[in-house]
């Protein structure tokens, strides 16, 4: 096929006659829309938002495919994204009338014919030098809306793209890269709105939560994550985030305060409520920052038509050990005693599972979810960590030199006992499939200074393994904090989790396989190799009455480039760039 590029997008020439014969892939393509959105989980034959559906449960209650035929599902294409830009492939694939868009390292997005597997599109973003992406140059994925492809790019900008031709309608910018700021997460439709957080929080930058008019881009309403900062509601003044400065912070750190959005977040139309995770407070050194550091290691509860926020649960208050709480908050609902609790569940990064009420944020349980937590003791009645502050890196003030506190050994590392990859929920079994990781680290603490567009620290560390595998798999059971069954891999787990009424679960692993497992048993009935390390996150649907399963491989993300000694385990994983698709056939 003959492509040309135009404008900073390749614009398929074979797509244009398409196009004019009013056809894609043999359907007429109907724009998206919010209800569309809202009943993504329940309308199987497509997938058009993050998570495949705003609860983000990732759950499908496809059938077709199960634990008596998967071994029969077969690859039918594979898209290679091409050239030498490979790295880390963390994207999530969209599908929509017969077209699949998806995102790929270094800020590019292609269509795809999913019977064909051939490119329609394709869309690269011209990044400036100097883009400071602390963990790889990787995208989660895009959202859309309406006759919109809309992504985010590594220098923080927001992109919406016809979803026929490719070209640029919009472009917004989100932050200023040569502070630190960039965006590699998955944008979020929320009433019509395109929601976004942002990265950069090793940078000393300040997280937020923002909201535009996905149609035209334009800002409805901003609320930073740090207290201290005004946010802001159709160009006026909208209250400052926690009421006031310095409440739990010292001096002027608030204004570099990290708390960096970079997962994105989930929405919970019972409640009318937008879920978002904030990472860790600036710098890492916490002895420099005495207090809870508000609204950082936190979950936020936002009221999507103001951005105000309506509660919050900080999973580790006065951080010290990087323990982002962005991690995604699912929402669900299970049976007590004849009732219905309305209760959302999330994965810290600090080892930590919670169970909260997502009406009001209360605590209703949490525990370990990985073993040998040495940082806290456990969680009180409000969920707060008991910290054993033995286990905090020293203060290097203490130390005869002043330049290196005291080392500690942490568990779980700060790339966390789970990190970005989401999880799934099952509806029909009630369990969580948690894709989590096993390993410590030395951390210490050493003095630094905000900086703009520098790293800040204030730590080093050397993450270690500490059994004879890294990843886990597991089944978790909410109630009452179980571990159905455990699958381990050798490498770290770095890839999403997708659950169906199938009995099935499938996750990929750095080694390039394919799993599918027994959702109840968590006995392997499907593996395939991809060729290259899977981080990304697999989804289902369904099209001509066949079940499709698609997952994005290609190796890179925080493991190779942050891992320590942990990144000698997996340094000969070869890079790649593929999308897979597979099915059934149809005998």
């Amino acid at each position: 096929m003959k492509s040309k590029r135009v404008s900073g997008h390749l614009l398929s020439s074979a797509f244009c006659l398409t196009l004019s014969l009013g056809t894609l892939s043999g359907a007429v393509q109907a724009g998206v829309t919010d209800k569309d959105i809202l009943n993504d989980q329940a309308t199987t034959n497509d997938v058009v938002s993050y998570g495949l559906g705003p609860r983000g449960q990732r759950f499908s209650p496809l059938d077709t495919l199960n634990t008596k035929n998967v071994k029969k599902m077969h690859p039918v294409w594979a898209f290679s994204f091409g050239g030498e830009k490979q790295r880390g492939q963390e994207s999530q694939p969209l599908v929509k009338d017969g077209v699949m868009y998806v995102t790929a390292s270094y800020s590019r997005i292609y269509a795809i014919d999913v019977e064909s597997g051939e490119e329609l599109w394709q869309y690269e973003a011209r990044l400036p030098d100097g883009i400071m992406p602390c963990c790889d140059v990787i995208n989660r994925g895009a959202a859309i809306y309406d006759d919109l492809v809309i992504f985010g790019t590594l220098d923080a900008i927001l992109v919406a793209l016809d979803q026929k031709t490719g070209k640029v309608r919009w472009r917004k910018r989100m932050g200023d890269y040569k502070a630190g700021y960039s965006f590699t997460a998955a944008p979020m439709i929320v009433k019509g709105m395109v929601v976004t957080g942002i990265s950069g929080g090793e940078f000393g930058i300040v997280g937020k939560v923002e909201a535009r008019d996905a149609k035209t881009g334009e800002l409805v309403w901003s609320r930073p994550t740090v207290e201290g900062h005004m946010g802001t509601l159709n160009g006026k003044d909208n209250g400052i985030t926690g009421g006031e400065a310095n409440k739990t912070w010292t001096g002027d750190l608030w204004k570099t305060g990290g708390a960096a959005t970079w997962l994105g977040g989930t929405y919970d139309p019972d409640q009318d409520l937008i879920f978002m995770g904030t990472g860790n407070p600036a710098p890492w050194n916490s002895h420099l920052r005495p207090g809870d550091n508000l609204y950082s290691s936190s979950r936020l509860a936002i009221d999507p038509d103001t951005g105000k926020i309506v509660w919050h649960f900080q999973t580790t208050p006065h951080d010290g050990w990087d323990y982002d709480g962005v991690n995604e908050l699912i929402a669900f609902d299970y049976k007590d005693r004849g009732k219905t609790v309305k209760a959302a569940a999330t994965a810290d990064r600090n080892g930590f599972f919670y169970v909260l009420n997502r009406e009001n944020g209360d605590f209703i349980r949490g525990f370990p979810f990985v073993s040998g937590i040495t940082w806290a003791k456990g969680l009180d009645k409000n969920g707060r960590p008991i910290y054993d502050e033995a286990m905090r890196p020293g203060n290097p003030s203490d130390s005869e030199d002043g330049k290196k506190g005291k080392t500690v050994f942490a568990v779980p590392s700060f790339l966390g006992g789970k990190n970005w990859m989401p999880m799934a929920f099952s509806q029909e079994t009630g369990l969580f499939y948690v894709p989590s990781n096993e390993w410590g680290m030395d951390i210490w603490n050493e003095p630094v200074n905000y900086k703009k567009g520098a790293a800040y620290l204030g730590s080093g560390f050397t993450i270690k393994s500490m059994y004879d595998h890294i990843g886990s798999l597991k089944a978790v059971d909410p109630k009452t904090g179980e571990i159905v069954w455990e699958f381990k891999n050798n490498a770290p787990l770095w890839g999403g989790v997708l659950a169906t009424a199938g009995n099935l679960v499938f996750t990929g692993t750095p080694e390039g396989y394919l799993y599918g497992f027994n959702a109840k048993t968590g006995e392997v009935v499907y593996k395939f190799n991809t060729g290259s390390g899977i981080v990304g996150s697999p989804i289902t649907w369904e099209q001509d009455g066949e079940q499709y399963l698609s997952i994005v491989s290609g190796w890179g993300g925080a493991v190779p480039l942050w891992g320590g000694e942990v990144a000698k385990k997996v340094k000969d994983i070869n890079q790649g760039g593929t999308v897979w698709t597979f099915k059934l056939p149809r005998s």
